[in-house]
């Protein structure tokens, strides 16, 4: 885990100790200075542990040597331990206000990571009055001091926040981390390390409760490798993840891709170039439409150490990767991507943006033209002077998932959920489940699902429901109207519509649907085939409907149609009976024109004959306007 001040103390630390040993120690202390002398050959060879030893016998013989204490501070924050590193510095500043001027950038850094602000405050304003700053090290003081103020503002209106274990049935004495759940939250996943080897655990849930989490697979974990840090289709059936050092990666990580069938899992293999380099890829994150990933990296053309970059699936594979820009990433690092199924909510992890210390979790908008916006932190807190990252939501956007090792679990990083306040939860979302079964058989079929926003006319869902089930999940924003086509060779495809306007997000919206074999006679409503009232020009809207009439003609060559025209009763017969054909024919037309052969195509138009359903209601005759193709030959 990288932090953010390492580069710096590194930098200054054996600069300090050098610069001590070439001048006139401030003690005559014989054995002071012999520990001390010591202390400085163990730093040299890296012996940390002993250098503190040493130095403490150093400042125990004489408690005013200013260079033991300013070298023992500067080890033990290299060890991790800034809280004990501070009275040393501090009593550096006490002896000797002026010993070096660094000292008080590192002891601001170290009050910061104490969750100490004010005073870290203090020193950091001071250290950027001396002249003839480096330009990094006056730019570095200057962020820890946003970070000062934004954390003594923050702590005066805290968010709302209780963390709950996740219990012995997920955590364990070992880290588990970065938690991902499908959207119906019936999986989750997540990463479990032992004996230094990260592997892929999972938890059903049953009953409303989690069960105790399993080995995911030997398909994809590995004995000699590390698998982690991995994103889950909003279906579960695909498996994106960090894999490192793979013989058959391209860097020191790479992303991967597994698929789910039936209970297991296939092999995983990599997404290659040019998402994946021979820099660092890691940190997955799907879109809910599976055609766009999110992932961090250290490639050339960042802004800092490590950026948030994301690639469109093409046609092609995966597109050249791009950059989130400067309203997500920062010089600094950006890690733990999570793109909402809302599609327009990205939360990450960031040491760069103003924050508690450390890594901080921060949530970005994207605005109507598309853009992120400035990332807001999520608070305190939720963030701390501690390390916050690998934050996941639940796709009705309520909950968190997270993993910290400081409040009191069973060992280690341990999976917690909370509520998310509402201010910083994603657009509401809710999901549709459907099953796709053959009509005479009953058995489960693999078929092409696609499902469009109406609004937008553009796909929003694309994938096969499952071979073994015939199942398919979807998560899609509520409130809107949405298309359904579904396609397998050898069936008539079926079309349909429907709205999660006043659905409520937590319940699931259920599809069941039955294919047709091809047949003589087979007929489909085409319902998203869309007309003005008493007009026959092709609304914009039916050109994704149109487009899977002219595949699956283009599937099956040998297949000729009528394509029917029908009204409602209301109105005047021959009226009804010419706008039915009209529209027939505006179809035909456009069938005609898309390169399908005229030859396997006839229209008429039946005005409101063979009603589907009784004239009785509005809803029943919008029913009965309908347009349909019929197969007449094979």
């Amino acid at each position: 885990m990288r932090f953010f001040y390492s580069l710096v103390l590194i930098v200054l630390l054996f600069p300090a100790s050098l610069i001590a040993q070439q001048r006139q120690y401030s003690t005559t202390d014989r054995e002071a200075i012999k520990n001390f002398a010591l202390a400085n050959e163990s730093v040299d060879e890296h012996l940390y542990d002993d250098a503190i030893m040493q130095l403490e016998k150093a400042v125990s013989a004489d408690k005013k040597f200013v260079e033991a204490h300013a070298l023992l501070a500067d080890v033990l924050r290299l060890k991790r331990r800034s809280k004990e590193a501070i009275p040393h510095y501090l009593k550096v500043i006490e002896l000797e206000p002026e010993h070096n001027r660094a000292i008080y950038l590192k002891v601001g850094e170290a009050e910061i990571t104490d969750a100490q602000y004010a005073p870290a405050k203090l020193h950091l304003e001071k250290y950027i009055t001396y002249p003839n700053l480096t330009a990094q090290n006056e730019a570095f003081a200057r962020k820890l001091l946003r970070d000062c103020e934004f954390s003594i503002e923050a702590l005066k209106h805290p968010v709302p926040f209780t963390p709950v274990n996740m219990g012995p049935e997920i955590n364990t004495p070992f880290d588990e981390y970065l938690p991902v759940a499908t959207a119906d939250e019936s999986t989750l996943i997540f990463t479990r390390k032992i004996n230094n080897n990260e592997d892929f655990y999972k938890s059903d849930k049953a009953d409303g409760k989690w069960k105790k989490a399993v080995y995911l697979s030997d398909a994809i974990n590995t004995p000699s490798y590390n698998e982690g840090a991995q994103s889950i289709s909003q279906d579960g059936k695909y498996l994106f993840f960090t894999g490192c050092n793979r013989p058959d990666g391209q860097g020191r990580c790479d992303i991967y891709i597994a698929q789910k069938k039936g209970d297991g899992w296939e092999k995983p293999f990599s997404l290659a170039a040019p998402l994946n380099t021979t820099g660092w890829e890691a940190q997955p994150s799907i879109s809910a439409d599976g055609r766009t990933i999110y992932f961090v990296s250290n490639r050339k053309g960042g802004y800092g150490g490590y950026d948030i970059w994301k690639s469109q699936l093409t046609d092609k594979g995966w597109g050249e990767p791009e950059n989130m820009g400067p309203n997500v990433n920062t010089i600094y690092d950006e890690q733990s991507p999570f793109i909402h199924p809302d599609d327009s909510t990205f939360y990450f992890c960031s040491n760069g943006w103003p924050g508690m210390g450390n890594k901080d979790l921060f949530i970005t908008r994207k605005a109507k033209d598309g853009k992120w916006q400035k990332p807001v932190n999520l608070g305190s807190p939720i963030n701390s002077a501690g390390d916050e990252n690998g934050l996941t939501l639940t796709a009705n956007g309520a909950y968190a998932f997270f993993a910290s090792d400081n409040l009191n679990g069973f060992g280690g990083y341990d999976i917690y959920t909370f509520e998310l306040p509402v201010s910083l939860r994603p657009n509401v979302v809710t999901y549709v489940k459907g099953d796709i079964k053959d009509i005479k058989t009953k058995a489960p079929l693999e078929a092409i699902v696609e499902i469009m926003d109406l609004e937008k006319n553009m796909p929003v869902y694309q994938d096969y429901s499952s071979e073994d089930a015939g199942e398919f999940l979807a998560t899609l924003a509520a409130g809107k109207n949405y298309g359904l086509n579904i396609s397998r060779q050898g069936y008539l495809f079926y079309s349909d519509n429907f709205s999660l306007v006043g659905h409520a997000p937590k319940t699931a919206f259920n599809i069941s649907v039955l294919l047709s074999p091809i047949e003589v006679g087979g007929k489909v409503i085409l319902k998203n085939i869309f007309f003005d009232t008493n007009k026959f020009d092709l609304k914009v809207e039916s050109k994704s409907e149109l487009q899977k009439l002219i595949e699956f003609l283009t599937l099956n060559p040998t297949v000729r149609i009528e394509i029917s025209g029908y009204t409602d009763d209301i109105g005047n017969d021959q009226a009804n009976q010419l706008l039915s054909e009209n529209r027939a024919k505006a179809v035909y037309q456009y069938l005609a024109g898309s390169n399908i052969n005229a030859s396997r195509l006839v229209y008429k138009g039946y005005g409101k004959a063979d009603p589907i359903v009784p004239n009785t209601s509005d809803d029943n005759r919008a029913k009965n306007r309908r347009t349909e193709f019929k197969i007449i030959a094979k």
